[in-house]
């Protein structure tokens, strides 16, 4: 198969012809229409984050759908020729109270797609039969950041436990904040998105938010004081904090959805004051990939998808590092 492989952290990714692989007991092969390219292949790109053994080869990638095409043993319901979808979490420890809650995009010995087992940037993947999901009918390349971008926006939603009525500012309006716009207000929330680019703001308008402020202009922020129930932070810089802060209302909730490894400063008497709860999430769950595949196949999400060949990953890496990528890109294969 043809697969975009990681030599060395930060140089470009070499296109070349791999093995193809073959799943193991529990598992199934995806022959992939489509991958994501998300920012967490960046931080992974980078060497921000990191696994120790990593993958041979290391491919990285955690936003595929295609169909089955081969079954490992002792694998149940599913059949060759079924649509998939190979997202973050390639496996969990299964016996942690996180995975025993339901909550397994908190087990802290997950493995993924992508970092710990080989990921998507290549025509077929392995995946876990107990963690792919059952992606409904649509375009492929509509619906492979939902893999991830999709279901890390919704989990946050559903962490920050947000209901009808209430007001979210949504932090970084680029392809994860634009799910999260469409799913807050699916929810009867107002929202408020906040980001520095105009256009990913005018984006955000045609989506459904009902104020956009310029996260860089304290007057603006000044102007909508410590007005919204939810922040939910989706991009990637410490920058986003002190808004959140002013932002949020009291007994309001913080989300941090963003991976951002700079500390920020937290005085607690305002936090014993204000009753905020700060919070963070993690992709998301089976169940809320089940949840966010209804909604899709309900009414399909808007999302700016700019394809990609194979060969055009290193620069899709390096626009979404740079923070000028228009929304998602998805390879075609």
């Amino acid at each position: 198969m043809m697969a975009a492989v990681m030599d060395n952290h930060g140089q470009p990714l070499r296109v070349t012809r791999v093995a193809r692989p073959t799943p193991g007991p529990g598992k199934i092969l995806i022959r992939l229409e489509t991958s994501g390219v998300c920012h967490t292949d960046v931080h992974v790109w980078q060497g921000k984050v990191r696994a120790d053994p990593v993958p041979r080869p290391f491919i990285l990638g955690h936003e595929g759908v295609g169909e089955v095409a081969e079954i490992g043993p002792g694998v149940t319901g599913w059949s060759v020729g079924d649509r998939a979808g190979a997202a973050w979490i390639h496996d969990t420890c299964g016996t942690c109270a996180e995975c025993r809650s339901g909550h397994e995009g908190f087990c802290q010995v997950h493995r993924a797609h992508g970092l710990h087992v080989p990921g998507t940037f290549a025509e077929y993947v392995v995946a876990d039969a107990r963690f792919a999901a059952r992606v409904p009918a649509g375009d492929a390349a509509a619906l492979a950041p939902l893999m991830c971008a999709g279901l890390t926006a919704y989990g946050a939603l559903e962490r920050a436990g947000l209901q009808g009525g209430e007001c979210c500012a949504v932090f970084g309006c680029g392809g994860l904040g634009q799910y999260a716009v469409q799913l807050a207000r699916r929810r009867g929330a107002e929202v408020i998105a906040v980001d520095r680019d105009p256009s990913k703001l005018a984006v955000s308008a045609g989506l459904g938010a009902g104020r956009v402020l310029d996260g860089a202009d304290a007057a603006a922020v000044a102007g909508v004081k410590a007005s919204a129930d939810v922040c939910i932070n989706f991009a990637p810089t410490p920058a986003t904090w002190a808004p959140m802060l002013a932002m949020v209302r009291p007994r309001g909730r913080i989300v941090a959805a963003a991976m951002v490894s700079d500390p920020v400063p937290l005085d607690q008497e305002w936090l014993t004051a204000s009753g905020v709860t700060i919070t963070g999430t993690s992709v998301g769950t089976r169940a809320q990939m089940a949840d966010l595949m209804r909604i899709q196949a309900e009414a399909p999400l808007a999302a700016h998808v700019t394809e990609i060949g194979l060969d055009g990953v290193t620069e899709a890496l390096d626009a979404l590092a740079r923070g000028t990528a228009p929304g998602r890109y998805c390879i075609r294969f």
